[in-house]
């Protein structure tokens, strides 16, 4: 199975085993637009389906991760209390479930930064490599803006309640040193290169087992998770009474 990307902001590449999808928007630190999750969540279920696939490695290109939404995107639609809608909200939960649901692992190399709608993004994968200086962040409170891609989820089953939800508050900015030391991430190395070098031995070892039973693992950890709450959270089920009246003048500074 051959593997071509439909946008210019995503690339694809496929080696032993292993399909890298590269968010790939340097010059703006990989902030993500509606088709550069479409297509990352395209290329993921092509992937599961993929006998030759072991592992996939979502990544950004250049010094970045993902800086989150790109809100210039936003710019003209009115957030209905506190949530962007469809132009967004249909891509990333397509692109959440497609990690989820797929029988493949899904690992995020988070290197420079991964902020809000990336954290998001990253922490639905099977787990995540980071690098010390990398810089975290749950800013949605900054922004007026009620996470919608599974946050409230995913965040508090990384770090426990009590965090997750100082994290949230706060809109606190973390490193990847403390990612890996709270359970955001997996590990934490000190250069990008140490990095790359531990994915590559990660990968390997991946695919060195039974396909089939790293699938049956994989769906035997989806059913420790409550998935319902991820599913309602994907679907804006949980939408709280509140309405977020500064959403719209909060994005109008961008």
């Amino acid at each position: 199975m051959s593997y071509e990307s439909t946008t210019t902001f995503v690339n694809v590449t496929c080696e032993a085993s292993c399909l890298t999808v590269e968010f790939n928007r340097p010059d703006a630190l990989n902030a993500f637009r509606p088709e550069m999750l479409s297509e990352a969540a395209r290329l993921i279920e092509q992937a599961g389906i993929d006998e030759k696939v072991s592992v996939i490695v979502l990544r950004g290109a250049g010094r970045a991760f993902s800086a989150g939404v790109d809100l210039k995107v936003l710019q003209g639609i009115a957030p209905q209390g506190g949530i962007i809608g469809d132009v967004f909200d249909e891509p990333a939960a397509r692109l959440a479930s497609a990690i989820r649901q797929s029988n493949v692992p899904v690992i995020a190399r988070a290197v420079g930064a991964c902020f809000t709608g990336a954290l998001e993004i990253a922490l639905h994968c099977d787990f995540i490599y980071t690098t010390d200086t990398t810089k975290f962040g749950d800013t949605h409170t900054k922004f007026g803006l009620r996470p919608t891609w599974g946050m409230s989820q995913t965040l508090s089953r990384a770090v426990g309640q009590r965090r997750a939800r100082e994290l949230s508050f706060t809109a606190t900015i973390f490193t990847g040193a403390q990612a890996a030391q709270w359970g955001v991430a997996n590990a934490s190395f000190d250069t990008p290169e140490a990095l790359d070098e531990a994915l590559a031995i990660t990968c390997q070892r991946i695919a060195s087992n039974s396909s089939e039973a790293v699938a049956a693992m994989k769906d035997l950890y989806r059913l420790a998770e409550n998935e319902d709450g991820i599913t309602a959270s994907l679907n804006n089920e949980l939408a709280s009474t509140y309405e977020i009246s500064d959403t719209a003048q909060k994005l109008s500074h961008f």
